[in-house]
């Protein structure tokens, strides 16, 4: 949330909020997507299966904590939030590993699955598993964005390794694939969110100070009152 402005006489300006932040909720999406992905997929006697999941933890956490902090020290909010953005910057670069360690195709943008994926504005795991299992459907059928027969290549994803056990498709189609490449959509979109966001706090605390400069203002305001 915006701080109050200062000639409010508040000390502790409106601060927290952070649930309402994007940020924070496509956030928490990643984290969320990111357990139950290593679950899956990262072997569980591999270091960077804790590294993935408490970097995703720790740009959620942050970006909270940062949010609630910015009440009494601005300070405090911009470095958390930085912490949250060099957390999950770290954890995009373990989802790019994962996709070259295994010779698994990473998408631009406009990889029509991607395109598709954005366009549903995923909010929960579920949401998550259900572009996957729409993705396998088209794999299947071989159609595409228009639901007319098509390659599988131009329509979904490049043929490499077994589905989620979960999803009833064909062995040719990659379910890691799919959940990596959407988490690196998510955490491009997350890490540009943050970047604008540490500017924005980055200008608030060049201009307004923080919590003493903030104190000593209210007592000099107070002062010219009595």
């Amino acid at each position: 949330m915006r701080p109050l402005p200062d000639d409010t006489g508040t000390l502790i300006p409106q601060h927290g909020g952070y649930r309402r932040l994007k940020s924070f909720r496509v956030a928490q999406l990643v984290y969320d997507v990111t357990v139950r992905f290593c679950e899956r997929y990262v072997d569980r006697r591999s270091r960077t299966r804790d590294q993935m999941v408490q970097a995703a933890r720790s740009g959620v956490q942050n970006i909270a904590e940062g949010s609630q902090a910015s009440g009494t020290s601005k300070k405090s909010e911009l470095k958390l939030t930085n912490v949250a953005r060099a957390s999950l910057e770290e954890l995009r670069l373990d989802y790019e590993d994962f996709l070259r360690q295994r010779g698994l195709p990473p998408w631009p943008p406009d990889h029509p699955a991607l395109v598709r994926f954005k366009a549903r504005r995923c909010s929960t795991v579920e949401e998550v598993r259900n572009w996957v299992e729409a993705e396998h459907g088209r794999a299947r059928t071989g159609t595409d964005e228009h639901g007319q027969g098509g390659s599988r290549a131009s329509s979904s994803v490049e043929v490499r390794e077994g589905p989620c056990p979960s999803v009833a498709s064909s062995p040719s189609v990659s379910s890691s694939t799919l959940v990596a490449n959407a988490v690196l959509s998510l955490l491009n979109l997350c890490c540009h969110l943050l970047d604008r966001q540490l500017a924005a706090q980055a200008k608030a605390f060049e201009t307004e100070g923080g919590f003493t400069e903030r104190l000593y203002r209210i007592r000099q305001q107070k002062r010219r009152r009595g």
